[in-house]
């Protein structure tokens, strides 16, 4: 929404005005603000009202503080109160008047939603702080989605990683590619490439030991092409080898992957 800064012939130097560009928008997104959001305007801060809002209907959010310090009137973070979620976001639109939520846990995206009234988000930013069961967050308040993976993560890890490969496999029959998906369908049908979380980059195949991003280092790659060598194994700094079949690609892969990874744990990644 902002004009960046730039610089044109000169290696430190700013174009004449910028600073004067980005003050007026700023200024016009907080009279924006202003104009859809009276009673956050009047709080002084989307915290503000947050907290207010949760005092009159009984509710706690603990140290509600602003996403940006730049935009108190349009971010704000309530704090989670349990240690499998991360805090959770609300962000309102200068568009129109909406107030968007998302929430984090384990390096997984669980809930998103948006709704014009406050009272909405005050009520689902409670119940997120509170620990209370995600399906049961959305069913009490029905603007909150959950997401692909949200839907299934309070379950355990072996569920997200069952989930995430049926909807590839789903994805993949969808597609006109024939060895990509022969290479899917190969993998899957690998017990020991099964039990980890497998995601794509590019249509590279990879697997990993977490179910939260970041994911943890792939082991191996697979990949599919259309030449003669239709298949392509890579380790972490160099290509395995290439094959005919997806089969003999799944074997080759598997002979590189350490005897004890497995199965995918829930949580993020840590060097």
């Amino acid at each position: 929404m902002r004009d960046k800064i730039g610089t044109s012939g000169g290696s430190s130097g700013t174009e004449p005005g910028t600073g004067l560009r980005q003050d007026a928008c700023m200024h016009s997104d907080h009279q924006k603000a202003e104009d859809l959001y009276a009673e956050v305007a009047a709080s002084g801060s989307l915290a503000a009202a947050l907290d207010a809002v949760a005092v009159q209907h009984g509710l706690s959010l603990g140290g509600v503080h602003a996403l940006e310090t730049s935009s108190p009137l349009t971010s704000a973070v309530v704090p989670s109160g349990v240690a499998v979620r991360d805090d959770l976001a609300v962000i309102a639109s200068t568009d129109e008047r909406r107030f968007g939520i998302g929430g984090w846990g384990q390096g997984i995206q669980l809930i998103a939603g948006d709704s014009g009234d406050l009272v909405e988000v005050v009520r689902a930013a409670h119940s997120w702080r509170a620990g209370v069961p995600l399906h049961d967050i959305r069913r009490t308040v029905p603007f909150v989605a959950l997401t692909r993976r949200g839907e299934v993560v309070e379950q355990g890890p072996a569920q997200v990683v069952a989930a995430e490969w049926q909807w590839l496999r789903q994805r993949a029959g969808e597609t006109d590619w024939p060895n990509y998906r022969a290479l899917i369908e190969a993998a899957y049908n690998e017990p020991r490439l099964r039990q980890l979380y497998p995601y794509t980059s590019h249509s590279v195949l990879n697997f990993s030991a977490t179910t939260g991003y970041p994911f943890s280092p792939s082991p191996v790659s697979l990949s599919a092409h259309g030449s003669r060598s239709n298949f392509r194994v890579s380790g972490r700094a160099e290509v395995l080898g290439e094959t005919a079949t997806a089969t003999e690609a799944v074997t080759l892969a598997v002979a590189h992957v350490p005897a004890d990874l497995g199965p995918a744990v829930a949580g993020k990644y840590e060097a």
